[in-house]
C-alpha cells in the first residue's frame, strides 16, 4: 500500500479539504483528487464522499482512519530507527483530557510547547465525561483514574489526591463533620454518579464512606469546574481533586472537611495511548513536556 496515499487521505480528512492535503505534500489538485482515487479504487471503498462545496468522511473512512494514522506511524518510526527522518518534530496530535485539569494546567502552557514545537498542530478535546481511546483515533491522552484497560499504555503525570471540602458559609450554618459517620446529615454533592467512595486515615473504619446516596445527595454533577463552583457557592460537600481546590483552600475559601482522611479511589493521572499505536515524535515531545512542565513538581502537592 502507497503511504504517501495514505498520509494523503489522513491530511484530507484532517482538513476536510483534498486540494489543501494536497498542497501540503506537493502534489497538485488534479494529482491528489487522482491520488486519493486510486486509494480507493485499491481497497474497494469510497473513503469519502465528495461535492462541489464540501468534503466529508464516508463511514468506511472513519473506520480505516485510525489504522491509516497506525501504518504511517510505523513507518515514520521504522525510518528513525535507521536514522533516515528528519529530526523536526511535526503533524497533527490529537489529545483528550479533562477539561477541569486542562483549563488550569495545559491550556495556559500550550502557547510555549507551540513556539517549542512549530511544527506541530494540536487537536484537543476537553470533557470531564469518559470516552474511548482508541474508537476516537486519540494520539494521546489524560485520564484521572484508576487504569484497568489492559490495552493501554501510560505514563504517570502525577498522583491524584482527593479530598472532602465545603465552604466556610455551608460549614457555618451546618457545622463541621466530626467523623465519618456525620456526614449522612449532610449536603453532599456528588461527582458523576452517586457511587460511595471509601475514606482512609487516622480512626477510618470499614464503614468510613464518602457515601452521597445514603445522605440523600440531591445534585450530581458531570463537570469538575461546576462541581467545585457549587461546593464554594456553598450548596454543600463535595469530593474533589487536591490539584482542583488547593488554590480555594489556600485563600480559605474553602475549607477540608475530616481533614485526616482522603478518599481511596486509587486514582492518578495517567498520560495514556493504545499499545498499538508507535510512539511517534511529536507524541513522546508532548508527554515529555507535560512531565517536564507539571509532573516534575505538582504545584498542588507543595502545599
Amino acid at each position: 500500500m502507497d503511504t504517501n496515499s495514505l498520509r494523503l487521505f489522513v491530511l484530507a480528512a484532517e482538513k476536510l479539504n483534498i486540494s489543501a492535503a494536497g498542497r501540503e505534500l506537493g502534489m497538485p489538485p488534479a494529482v491528489a483528487s487522482n491520488r486519493l482515487a486510486k486509494l480507493e479504487q485499491s481497497l474497494g471503498s469510497d473513503l469519502m464522499h465528495r461535492s462541489t462545496r464540501k468534503v466529508a468522511l464516508s463511514v468506511e473512512g472513519e473506520e480505516f482512519l485510525p489504522f491509516a494514522r497506525e501504518i504511517i506511524a510505523q513507518e515514520d518510526a521504522a525510518r528513525a530507527a535507521l536514522g533516515l527522518s528528519s529530526p523536526q518534530v511535526s503533524g497533527l496530535l490529537r489529545f483528550a483530557a479533562s477539561s477541569s485539569f486542562a483549563q488550569l494546567y495545559i491550556v495556559p502552557l500550550l502557547p510555549e510547547f507551540l513556539a517549542r514545537y512549530p511544527e506541530v498542530k494540536l487537536d484537543l478535546k476537553l470533557s470531564d465525561t469518559r470516552f474511548d481511546l482508541i474508537e476516537g483515533s486519540f494520539d494521546l491522552a489524560l485520564r484521572n483514574s484508576a487504569l484497568e484497560d489492559s490495552s493501554l499504555k501510560f505514563r504517570k503525570l502525577a498522583d491524584d489526591i482527593r479530598i472532602l471540602c465545603a465552604s466556610p458559609d455551608y460549614l457555618s450554618r451546618f457545622g463541621h463533620p466530626k467523623a465519618p459517620a456525620d456526614l449522612i446529615d449532610h449536603q453532599l454533592i456528588a461527582f458523576q454518579d452517586l457511587s460511595a467512595r471509601r475514606l482512609t486515615g487516622r480512626g477510618a473504619t470499614t464503614s468510613s464512606h464518602f457515601d452521597p446516596r445514603a445522605a440523600g445527595s440531591r445534585l450530581v454533577i458531570d463537570d469538575g469546574l461546576s462541581l467545585k463552583l457549587a461546593t464554594l457557592a456553598g450548596a454543600g460537600i463535595s469530593m474533589n481533586s487536591l490539584w482542583n481546590t488547593y488554590a480555594e483552600l489556600e485563600m480559605g475559601t474553602l475549607v477540608r472537611v475530616l481533614p485526616e482522611f482522603e478518599v481511596d479511589d486509587q486514582s492518578v493521572l495517567w498520560l495514556v495511548y493504545p499499545k498499538s499505536n508507535v510512539l511517534t515524535a511529536k507524541v513522546r515531545v508532548f508527554i515529555d513536556f507535560l512531565l517536564e512542565k507539571i509532573g516534575k513538581e505538582p504545584v498542588w502537592e507543595s502545599r
